[in-house]
């Protein structure tokens, strides 16, 4: 088996050309076979130079990386589109030979005003094959005068065409529907169309796999291998994917670039899981799944047709499941970028591994995205906590009951010695004075947090309390009492 990844060099990773990427992987290696990365830049104008390097080290980041390819060399190069416009001239000249294709002289300003018409008339705003009648003398003068040309695909006028998906079986198109659609461009550069079809014969490429919005120019990849007497590949078009509303996933409504949650937090393992499920599940319940289960288990008839839905929640319940899993020393490594900020604030003393392996530890179960670090764990960073006093009071206390509570507290922390200032032992301490004492939890273990943290929500008053140590808690606990 060989299949490839063929993206065009124009930005960033879309998230569901990872999942194509990744489809096309599993296939491959679950049979030992051959990725190939090929680059489709005959759209030269839309080009975003460094795409390429770009987009082999974020799949690398991802875990996926190809056997052959420009970065990686090969027996079937090159693998740049725009490096192979010679064997494009090769093919598209045999076709005219055979009286496959046809050159097409129409200016675009008359195409424009041809669909205009054709639109104005409820018909579909197909090309009119004016020149598709033209005779071997009226092109060799159009030529000889300079005319600029296009080199048009015969379709047949009658009949049907159909073709096999391995997914969704045989599809019949009416032939008298399909378009004499340009295969070189005026410049010389072969169509999206015309180039795959080339690449994939000629990098014995065996399965295609590409999203259902190309089956409706699947007939005229079909009838192109026919033209050339070539076997097709096998064709599998994976289902769309949308975003919860049902419609296509946009920039406007939220990221599609993997850049973009690689650059949030996100973990590889966690975009992985997520993407296979677009589209694809296995035949267990347990959805959890490594690198290594995917390999073994992936299996391309087990691609499902229905569109696959974009849950953002979903995705960030696989990358909190994965962040649990890292070790601290690990997950201190990744939160690193995002702790910078906060250690700027700092003194020297906070600065030190062990203190913020605490930091990272206390966060650990509750991070969805590493990026998140960073505003969760700001007040342990910070030397003058501020914050509305009113935070302090717990339901219908008043101000001055939070002051007296405070003061009980900091004399009872007081006594405690560094030795013991440890998350269990201030626990015990404190629960014991306010159980015997008949006291309520709330009025003083909210007014505590908060007076640690200076947050509506954070973690628990004595696991902060053992992190921050006993100095800055009493320091803070006494702040908030002034």
């Amino acid at each position: 088996m060989r299949t490839r990844f063929a993206p065009s060099p124009t930005g960033y990773l879309h998230i569901g050309s990872l999942r194509t990427a990744l489809f096309e992987y599993l296939a491959a290696k679950s049979l030992n076979g051959t990725f190939v990365l090929r680059i489709e830049d005959t759209d030269q104008k839309r080009e975003v130079p460094g795409a390429i390097e770009n987009l082999v080290e974020i799949l690398k980041w991802i875990g996926i990386e190809f056997d052959e390819g420009p970065h990686a060399g090969g027996n079937y190069g090159p693998y740049i589109q725009s490096q192979r416009k010679k064997i494009y001239k090769k093919y598209a000249d045999e076709l005219l030979g055979r009286g496959e294709v046809y050159h097409c002289f129409c200016a675009p300003e008359r195409l424009e005003k041809m669909r205009a018409e054709r639109t104005a008339k409820k018909l579909p705003p197909r090309y009119d094959r004016t020149c598709r009648s033209l005779s071997k003398t009226e092109v060799e003068e159009k030529i000889k005068r300079g005319e600029r040309y296009v080199i048009r695909q015969k379709m047949p006028l009658e009949g049907e065409t159909t073709v096999r998906d391995l997914l969704r079986g045989d599809i019949v198109f009416k032939n008298e529907e399909l378009e004499d659609h340009v295969l070189i461009k005026s410049d010389g550069m072969p169509t999206y169309q015309f180039a795959n079809v080339i690449d994939d014969h000629t990098m014995e490429i065996t399965h295609v796999f590409r999203g259902e919005e190309w089956i409706s120019s699947f007939p005229k990849n079909i009838l192109l291998y026919r033209s050339f007497g070539w076997t097709p590949p096998v064709f599998a078009h994976i289902p769309l994917i949308l975003n919860k509303e049902g419609g296509k996933l946009s920039k406007r409504q939220g990221d599609v670039a993997v850049e973009d949650y690689k650059e949030k937090g996100y973990l590889p393992e966690a975009l992985l899981n997520f993407c296979i499920l677009l589209g694809w599940h296995p035949k267990e319940e347990n959805e959890i799944l490594s690198f290594e289960d995917m390999k073994a288990k992936f299996k391309i008839e087990d691609i499902r047709i229905s569109p696959a839905v974009f849950d953002s929640e979903k995705l960030d319940y696989f990358n909190g499941y994965y962040i649990r899993q890292k070790s601290l020393d690990e997950l201190v490594e990744l939160c690193w970028p995002y702790l910078k900020e906060n250690l700027k604030m700092t003194e020297n003393r906070k600065k030190k591994t062990e203190f913020l392996r605490e930091v990272v530890a206390l966060e650990q179960e509750r991070l969805k995205k590493l990026s998140e670090i960073g505003e969760l764990t700001k007040f342990f960073f910070e030397d003058d906590l501020q914050y509305d006093q009113n935070l302090l009071v717990w339901k219908k206390l008043t101000v001055d009951d939070v002051k007296e509570n405070l003061k009980k507290l900091l004399s009872i922390l007081e006594n405690i010695s560094e030795k013991d200032w440890k998350k269990e032992i201030l626990e015990k301490t404190i629960m014991e004075f306010l159980n015997v004492s008949g006291l309520k939890v709330g009025d003083y273990l909210w007014p505590m947090r908060v007076a640690l943290t200076g947050q509506k929500a954070s973690p628990g008053p004595f696991e902060v309390a053992e992190v921050l140590g006993k100095e800055e808690s009493l320091k803070r606990i006494e702040k908030a009492t002034d």
